[in-house]
């Protein structure tokens, strides 16, 4: 599914190397002013080509709003925004050789060899662009409320070795929500964890997610966790402050050669993966962590009733 949310629609499209990628947000307040300096600042934080520990793909990820803003304010009409792909490689791409720890095999499967390969496709964290526009605009509306992701990485001396190597690395992003009101979420299947979890385990490279110290929590004795400050309890926000962690796995794109199989002869096959990669997606994630938590929030925000 590309679309997620009740009271806060969002649904994004495009192919990495296609014309763009973009999303339509359906339930924005009508009458909402975007500030669209703060929705730059979000996109510079997760623009390519920014450092040696990037990707060298270079996009402008300047918004292209069309539908849903008049004279700078939200018609209440759903918003759909682009961003056009202006720098691609698509000849980096061998549709016949799956890239190890890719989707590249299980779309071709799944879509009958129908899916655009180049960059990954609809797969690719270029999508994340969008999710990052949207999760701008959701910030903008949690007044009072302060979402905070920080990265535990490798150092950039580790992952420039990495990259000089023909390799990647993985990490961590913790992220913290202050300024969050009692009475959000709902029991079970729409617990503000299972919310959130939805959108954090959509997010590209995101294998494991730890809410509240959970871990730890769970080798202790009850006396012991029962005073521990949960921000969640029975699904529903108690107004403390809410702590999570994401572990993502290292870029699978990598110029160490690897074991794949020839599509068009069912038989293994040797691959050296060509084009722009990250060595370490960590960095560009942690506004990506943000912006699909603050839009999680605001959609149980919405659900719940309470004025913004």
């Amino acid at each position: 599914m590309n679309t997620f949310g009740e009271k806060l629609k969002v649904s994004i499209f495009g192919e990495s190397h296609g014309e763009a990628v973009g999303i339509v947000i359906d339930g924005l307040p009508p009458g909402f002013m975007p500030d669209m300096d703060a929705v730059r600042f979000q996109m510079r934080r997760r623009a390519p080509g920014q450092s040696p520990e990037t990707t060298a793909r270079r996009e402008a990820d300047e918004p292209e709003i069309v539908s849903g803003l008049f004279n700078g304010k939200a018609t209440g009409a759903p918003l759909c925004c682009l961003f056009r792909n202006t720098d691609t490689k698509s000849g980096d791409y061998q549709p016949w050789l799956p890239r190890p720890g890719h989707a590249d095999l299980t779309a071709h499967i799944k879509y009958k060899g129908f899916a655009d390969y180049r960059g990954g496709g609809h797969f690719s964290g270029r999508l994340t662009a969008p999710l990052v526009f949207a999760g701008a605009l959701a910030r903008q509306l949690l007044s009072g409320v302060t979402i905070d992701a920080a990265a535990v990485r490798p150092s950039t001396n580790a992952i420039l070795n990495a990259k000089k190597e023909g390799d990647s690395l993985g990490g961590q992003i913790t992220c913290e929500v202050s300024g969050l009101p009692a009475g959000l979420g709902e029991p079970f299947f729409g617990s503000a964890e299972s919310r959130l979890a939805a959108l954090l385990f959509s997010i590209p490279a995101v294998k494991a997610l730890e809410f509240e110290n959970g871990i730890t929590l769970s080798t202790e004795r009850g006396s012991v966790s029962n005073t521990y400050p949960y921000a969640v309890l029975g699904g529903i926000t108690t107004g403390k402050t809410l702590i999570f962690s994401v572990y993502l796995k290292p870029t699978p794109s990598i110029a160490t050669e690897q074991d794949t199989i020839d599509l068009r002869t069912g038989l293994p096959a040797k691959l050296t993966v060509r084009g722009r990669h990250d060595p370490c997606i960590v960095p560009r994630a942690v506004p990506v962590v943000e912006a699909v938590t603050a839009l999680g929030l605001l959609d149980l925000w919405l659900l719940s009733g309470m004025p913004l």
